[in-house]
């Protein structure tokens, strides 16, 4: 029996950078499970889109694709957009079985990989002392999902033992200019910023700039493609083919 083919969800972005990273992700799941069936979709923006990567594994003479959305918080496009593309699926092709897994969201390894891209953006910086982190993300009108941004925060507060804000680049605030700067107002001057991004765009750049106009010493790059997301994709795929799994009398 064939496994499911695993479909990578990514929201898109005009920006190419965006649909780059998430092509070296699927290539970097590829790697670890060469096995698999890998392919990654675009709800908007970029090609290909769900409904052609679904026709492609139908072609191909798949029965059942897991979905993998490639995204950090349960937020609009999460409720939304992935069971809209997992329903159209189903219409369009009613001997395709199709299951969404949860989001990435938080898993340890994204703290880890925070501590990765920050120490690479200090050293560029040439900063050595730091005594405040801003945790930049997208944002939502979703006021739980930013409530799950700040519960990471909260974590990686703990983890580096350093007074940490929030910020979000739409949406929400505060800004993270205006988290740099409540930080320089409460005397602090050595304050870095991560980004719980998976890849570069237009949204990060800006928070970026802002933070760094606002007296930020440095700005760490976005999650990317890493081994440690790849292993995730794979851990929600593996969870999701087993519940595909019918159950025997």
């Amino acid at each position: 029996m064939t496994a499911p083919a695993l479909v990578a969800l990514a929201h898109g972005s005009r920006d190419t950078r965006s649909a780059a990273t998430v092509r070296e992700m699927r290539a970097q799941v590829r790697a670890l499970r060469p096995d698999l069936r890998v392919e990654a979709a675009f709800l908007d923006h970029c090609a290909p889109s769900p409904a052609k990567v679904f026709e492609r594994l139908v072609r191909a003479g798949f029965e059942e694709a897991v979905v993998v959305p490639l995204l950090l918080t349960d937020a609009y496009h999460a409720r939304i957009d992935v069971p809209t593309a997992v329903e159209a699926a189903s219409r369009q092709h009613p001997g395709l079985h199709v299951r969404a897994t949860p989001v990435l969201g938080f898993d340890q390894a994204m703290l880890e990989l925070l501590d990765v891209r920050l120490r690479t953006a200090l050293r560029a910086a040439r900063a050595r002392e730091l005594d405040g982190l801003v945790l930049a993300a997208a944002g939502s009108s979703d006021s739980l999902a930013n409530l799950a941004v700040a519960r990471i925060a909260r974590r990686w507060a703990l983890r580096h033992r350093l007074p940490t804000l929030v910020a979000f680049a739409s949406t929400a605030p505060p800004t993270t200019g205006e988290a740099v700067r409540a930080f320089r107002v409460d005397g602090r001057r050595h304050i870095a910023v991560g980004s719980y991004f998976l890849a570069p765009g237009r949204l990060l750049d800006r928070a970026g700039e802002l933070a760094l106009e606002a007296g930020a010493l440095a700005v760490a790059a976005p999650l990317g493609a890493d081994a440690r997301i790849a292993r995730l994709i794979i851990s929600r795929y593996l969870v999701g083919a087993v519940e595909m799994v019918p159950l025997t009398a």
